[in-house]
């Protein structure tokens, strides 16, 4: 049965303008990546390509990715001082453009974020229109989650049965796994799972994943939204 389109999908999310492709989708694909990072950046390298890479200053893009590094919302009316807000919050971000990547979508960024900790993310996005976004790539590993779902990103060693056993764990957890997608660099190299989930993980669940001794890194990412 094919799924019915909502009143959000057909008008997009309440949002600060003048445009949902380049303000609202632009906000959620950097609060996406700072959860991804774990922490709100201190230094940020945002790439524009395409579309984006023409119209970026103009539709407002520039202060949205920076408000959403922020972790501002789409609504939120403190977007159009971003670059303000910014320097207060001690955030450094540097802008680029490539205005001729033919393999990537019209509305795409790439963001290289750094945290005071020393942590680092590369995060590719897509803006796709009614604030609809996809996260299609994480530190080099190809992904493709939306972040409107709960989502955990896991880096485990590529061991037999791995996926089936974090599938199972998640289950007990009463949570339906909505999609999938595992990636690694090679046979019995470290593979990353992307799982979007219908409903959240327990605290107590994440925990247990972070024990296990073949799991490297978990990452939980609630609804953006919420």
């Amino acid at each position: 049965m094919a799924e019915k389109s909502s009143i959000f999908d057909m008008i997009g999310p309440v949002m600060i303008g003048p445009s949902s492709s380049h303000t609202a989708g632009v906000v959620r694909i950097a609060r996406a990546a700072i959860r991804i990072l774990g922490a709100k950046p201190t230094s940020a390298v945002i790439t524009f390509y395409n579309s984006f890479a023409r119209t970026y200053e103009g539709h407002g893009s520039d202060r949205a990715i920076v408000a959403g590094l922020l972790d501002y919302k789409t609504d939120d009316t403190r977007i159009k001082e971003a670059f303000d807000h910014a320097k207060e919050n001690g955030l450094h971000y540097t802008f680029k453009s490539v205005g001729n990547a033919s393999t990537m979508h019209p509305n795409t960024i790439k963001l290289n974020l750094t945290a005071a900790d020393g942590r680092t993310a590369e995060v590719i996005g897509q803006s796709r229109g009614g604030g609809v976004i996809s996260i299609v790539e994480v530190d080099g590993f190809p992904s493709n989650f939306s972040a409107n779902l709960h989502t955990l990103i896991l880096d485990a060693d590529d061991v037999t049965g791995s996926i089936a056993f974090i599938a199972s764990v998640i289950a007990h957890d009463d949570c339906n796994i909505a999609t999938m997608n595992v990636s690694r660099k090679g046979k019995n190299e470290l593979a990353r799972q992307f799982i979007e989930m219908d409903s959240g993980l327990r605290p107590i669940t994440l925990e247990y994943l972070r024990q296990l001794k073949w799991v490297k890194n978990v990452i939980y990412i609630p609804n953006i939204d919420l």
